[in-house]
């Protein structure tokens, strides 16, 4: 939700014209700051900045997000596998139109994904749906020694420049090319053009690798917990720092995703485990899309229905510390994950405050919070809170 000052709202950032009443009381009562989420040598994306926050430094553990979306879907990987991300894209001629395919829905893309699997998949290659546009491809025996683009970094440029590169890229630019033929004339696409709808018209992989091993939340700071996501990738994360993974309905990691629902399920473990981690993916959907006023809208469901659901339940649920961050910015401007520094809060009901007393880009600068490296956050977000 991080963002940079936009014409549209006269020079301010969507936090900073959101109604978020119950983010800022949290900058008010606790210690804020910046911080950059994406170690140097590494692309500013989700799959390397929240593994960061979520205490496991990328230049040692990160292998890739195909594995982390693996772990995401429960599918575990063997040795001899390695796991790309498989989007769903549009593409016309040869530029990218489309990241998402038009955010295709579940029900239109798993049966893409399965006929991809039955008609492209070998013994050696299986293709596994997700959700919306996001799917896995699964290469026994193939390479993780790959360069690849986001997708969502390259929208309305030519493609042929950004393609997968590197030990097995036949394969890989085969399977891509192969894709286009069978997926332009499916009837999920049909239909979806009847209606003015984009395309799934080709597949995008992207960011291959096998399982890290990292040690669990367990191991490292003694607590349990769960993680609520829509997104696979968070969700990998949370699997490999051993927390449970909560399912909520109606989450779909757009806009029309069931933020109460997110809060209600964050109340329930907390009764009942030390940590839950809460993730929000409409305002970066927003921000790849360039919709301001709809990033200013996710802010506001996910400040009134995540944050408030969650401090209004404080008074049964007893003590709390509360983080509250962006994993890394998608200015609305760009349309693209850039490596800015992101405003944090880190709140404790019995902890220290500083004078900042709303929470945005601008007014976190002036807070005492600082943290040199991102992996090492919840270091001191652990810690018995200093009196």
């Amino acid at each position: 939700m991080a963002d940079r000052p936009v014409p549209e709202l006269n020079g301010k950032t969507p936090l900073e014209v959101a109604n978020k009443p119950h983010m800022d009381w949290l900058a008010k009562e606790g210690r804020t700051g910046i911080l950059k989420t994406c170690p140097p040598g590494f692309s500013p994306g989700t799959e390397v900045c929240t593994m960061a926050l979520m205490s496991y430094n990328p230049a040692e553990h990160f292998k890739g997000r195909g594995p982390l979306e693996a772990l995401g879907r429960g599918i575990t990987l063997k040795k001899s596998e390695v796991a790309y991300r498989c989007n769903l894209v549009t593409v016309k001629g040869d530029t990218l139109e489309d990241y998402s395919a038009g955010h295709i829905t579940d029900d239109e893309a798993k049966p893409l994904i399965q006929m991809l699997d039955k008609r492209l998949g070998l013994e050696e290659i299986r293709f596994h749906p997700g959700v919306s546009y996001r799917h896995l491809m699964v290469w026994r025996g193939g390479s993780e020694d790959v360069k690849s683009t986001p997708p969502h970094n390259i929208v309305g440029q030519p493609f042929k420049g950004h393609l997968p590169s590197g030990k097995g890229e036949t394969k890989l630019l085969q399977l891509m090319e192969d894709s286009r033929v069978l997926l332009e004339g499916h009837e999920v696409n049909r239909a979806r053009r009847a209606k003015g709808l984009k395309s799934a018209n080709m597949i995008w992989l992207w960011s291959p690798g096998r399982t890290p091993v990292v040690p669990s939340f367990k191991e490292k700071y003694g607590i349990t917990g769960g993680v609520i996501s829509a997104v696979d990738v968070v969700r990998g994360i949370g699997v490999l720092a051993g927390l449970e993974i909560i399912k909520v309905p109606g989450a779909t990691g757009y806009f029309d995703t069931n933020y109460k629902g997110k809060g209600d399920a964050a109340v329930k473990v907390l009764r009942n485990a030390d940590f839950v981690f809460v993730h929000v993916e409409s305002p970066d959907e927003a921000g790849h899309q360039g919709l301001v006023q709809e990033k200013v809208k996710a802010i506001e469901q996910m400040d009134e229905h995540v944050v408030g659901t969650i401090l209004k339940a404080q008074p049964k649920l007893g003590d709390l510390s509360i983080l509250l961050m962006p994993d890394h910015s998608t200015p609305v401007t760009v349309k693209i994950h850039v490596d800015d520094p992101v405003p944090v809060v880190l709140y404790r009901t019995h902890g220290r405050a500083d004078a900042v007393d709303r929470y945005d880009e601008t007014a976190v600068q002036a807070g005492s919070l600082k943290v040199a490296d991102a992996w090492k956050l919840l270091d001191l977000f652990f810690e018995r809170p200093k009196t």
